[in-house]
C-alpha cells in the first residue's frame, strides 16, 4: 500500500530584519540597503520602517531614498481649495477686460 507523503505548509513568519541579509548599519546613518534587495524584499523593508526603524535605499553605494516610519503627530497638510492661495495673492492693478476691449474698440475707429 502506497503512502502519500506528508505535505506540511510551512506558514511564512513575518519579515523582519533578519530576512534582509545585505542590510548594513551605518552609524549616523542607520539600516542601508541597495535598491536591488529593496525591491526584492520590500514586504520586509515595510515592515522594519513600521517598525520604527529608518531605512535608507542605495544605488551603486550613493544613498538615493530615505524610508520613515508615518508618525501619528505629523498628519498631512488637508487641501482646502485655492479660494485662501486666491485670496492671499496681489490683486491685479491694470485694466479690466472690458476696459482693454472698448480702448481696443476706439482705436480702431
Amino acid at each position: 500500500m502506497k503512502t502519500k507523503p506528508n505535505k506540511t505548509i510551512a506558514r511564512r513568519a513575518k519579515p523582519s530584519a533578519i530576512d534582509l541579509e545585505e542590510a548594513a548599519t551605518i552609524p549616523g546613518i542607520g539600516i542601508t540597503i541597495p535598491v536591488r534587495v529593496a525591491k526584492a524584499k520590500l514586504s520586509a523593508v515595510l515592515e522594519v520602517v513600521a517598525g520604527g526603524q529608518q531605512v535608507t535605499i542605495t544605488s551603486g553605494g550613493l544613498p538615493k531614498a530615505v524610508l520613515s516610519p508615518v508618525s501619528a503627530e505629523r498628519g498631512r497638510k488637508v487641501f482646502m481649495g485655492m479660494g485662501d492661495y486666491l485670496l492671499k495673492q496681489p490683486i491685479h492693478r491694470g485694466l479690466s477686460a472690458d476696459e482693454i476691449l472698448r480702448e481696443e474698440r476706439v482705436s480702431r475707429g
